[in-house]
């Protein structure tokens, strides 16, 4: 799995971005100068992920703020992504791209291709505007992830300082003495 320091991996896929059959192609070089948070997730037409996906859109200008794009990422088809868009009234209102990795290359590349299932695990990179990791996370199946949490994380990395544990926006950060 690529981890912190890494290079995130180049890709060029077709992403849903609304409840149309209309996509658009997206690269590692679409939202030049942002920081992007790619959330992976296992399948469309589940149960924890729409939760997730919901919350990541919750806070979507909160992540517009910090100059970050969020990014959707499944194994999933661009017509499945629509399709599950179209089914549910709260994804009809998601304000960010879903990418679709029906090769599996890109989530293969980064390491969250789960062996048993052949899906995307569900995880969470942080990559800087120079397209380097700086944060990523990777819970079971089974748990849904904290998108307040990675905003936290967001701000912390954005500090370029060091930040202790449970740090917030607005405290202290450490001095190295």
């Amino acid at each position: 799995m690529l981890t912190i320091g890494d290079k995130f991996p180049s890709y060029a896929l077709k992403a849903a971005t609304s409840t149309e059959l209309k996509f658009e192609e997206m690269s590692d070089q679409s939202f030049p100068g942002k920081w992007k948070v790619y959330v992976f997730w296992p399948k469309d037409f589940t149960f924890v992920c729409p939760t997730e996906i919901v919350a990541f859109n919750d806070l979507v200008d909160e992540f517009r703020d910090r100059d970050a794009q969020v990014i959707g990422v499944s194994t999933d088809t661009e017509f499945v992504h629509v399709a599950w868009r179209r089914s549910r009234e709260d994804l009809q209102k998601i304000d960010y791209p879903w990418l679709a990795d029906t090769r599996k290359d890109l989530t293969r590349a980064c390491g969250v291709l789960d062996p048993a299932e052949g899906v995307a695990q569900r995880a969470t990179f942080v990559v800087d505007p120079h397209g380097i990791i700086r944060f990523v996370s990777v819970t079971d199946m089974n748990v849904g992830r904290n998108a307040q949490e990675v905003v936290r994380i967001l701000d912390a990395l954005q500090t370029d300082e060091l930040c202790p544990c449970n740090w917030q926006p607005g405290q202290e950060t450490l001095k190295a003495a």
